[in-house]
C-alpha cells in the first residue's frame, strides 16, 4: 500500500511530519514549494499535477491512494481527471470540489500581486492563519514564512483559474474536515463526500490543518481506512 499526502498552501510536505506513522507515506513538495523549484510554466494546477504524476513513476508506483490538504486535495483533484487509473482510493482534509467564486478567486490574485510586492513576512500568515487554525500552532507560521514569494504568487493564481472537480464514485474515498475550519465550514466536506460517494469523519477542535493542529486525531481518521 502506497499513500499519497500532498501538502496545503503556502507550506511543503514537512506538514506531514507528524503523520508518517501511516503506511508506505509519499509526501512530495509540490513545485515551488519546500526544495522543489518553481514551475518555468504559467500557472495553472495541471502542472503541479504533472509533476506529482512523474514524480510517482519515478519512484515506481503505479497506483496508490492519493490526496491531500486544501491545495494538495485540488492538485490530487487534478491528478484524478488525467489519471484515474493512478488512484486506489481518494484521501481528502479540508479541501472543496467547487472552483473559486469570482470574489474568492480576486482576493487571490491580490495576494498574488503583494507577495511579487511585499515578499510574504509577516502579512501573509498574519491575515490567514486566523481562519486556519482553531488552536495555537506555532509550527504553521514557521513554515509559511519560509516560502518563496514567488510560489506563493504561483499558486495562487493556478489556484483562481481550477475548475470544479467531479467524481465517478468508484473509487474509496475519505473525507476528514476540521469542524472548526474557518475557510471551509463542515457542509463543504459534506458536499465532497457525497459526490466522491465516501465517508465523512469530522474532528472536533481542529482547524483547516489537522496534520499540523492534531496529527494523533488525523492518524486516528485515516489509519482505520486507510488498513482496510
Amino acid at each position: 500500500m502506497t499513500v499519497v499526502l500532498l501538502h496545503a498552501f503556502p507550506f511543503d510536505s514537512r506538514m506531514w511530519d507528524g503523520v508518517r506513522a501511516i503506511p508506505g507515506l509519499i509526501t512530495p513538495d509540490l513545485p515551488g514549494f519546500g526544495r522543489a523549484p518553481l514551475p518555468a510554466a504559467a500557472p495553472d494546477l495541471n502542472v503541479l499535477a504533472e509533476a506529482v504524476l512523474a514524480d510517482l513513476d519515478a519512484r515506481g508506483v503505479g497506483r496508490a491512494v492519493i490526496g491531500g490538504c486544501s491545495m494538495g486535495g485540488y492538485v490530487a483533484m487534478a491528478m484524478l481527471r488525467k489519471a484515474p487509473e493512478r488512484f486506489s482510493g481518494l484521501l481528502f482534509i479540508d479541501t472543496k470540489a467547487t472552483a473559486d467564486t469570482p470574489e474568492a478567486a480576486a482576493n487571490r490574485l491580490a495576494v498574488a500581486e503583494r507577495a511579487e510586492r511585499e515578499g510574504i513576512v509577516p502579512w501573509l500568515a498574519d491575515s490567514m492563519l486566523p481562519n486556519l487554525v482553531a488552536r495555537p500552532t506555532p509550527r504553521a507560521r514557521e513554515l509559511m514564512e519560509e516560502q518563496d514569494p514567488a510560489a506563493v504568487a504561483w499558486a495562487q493564481r493556478a489556484m483562481a483559474a481550477r475548475p470544479a472537480s467531479t467524481f465517478t464514485g468508484d473509487i474509496p474515498a475519505l473525507v476528514v474536515h476540521g469542524a472548526e475550519d474557518g475557510l471551509m465550514p463542515v457542509a463543504v466536506a459534506e458536499d465532497l463526500a457525497e459526490a466522491a460517494g465516501g465517508s465523512l469523519t469530522v474532528l472536533p477542535g481542529v482547524g483547516h490543518l489537522p496534520p499540523l493542529e492534531d496529527p494523533e486525531a488525523l492518524l486516528a481518521a485515516v489509519l482505520p481506512w486507510v488498513r482496510r
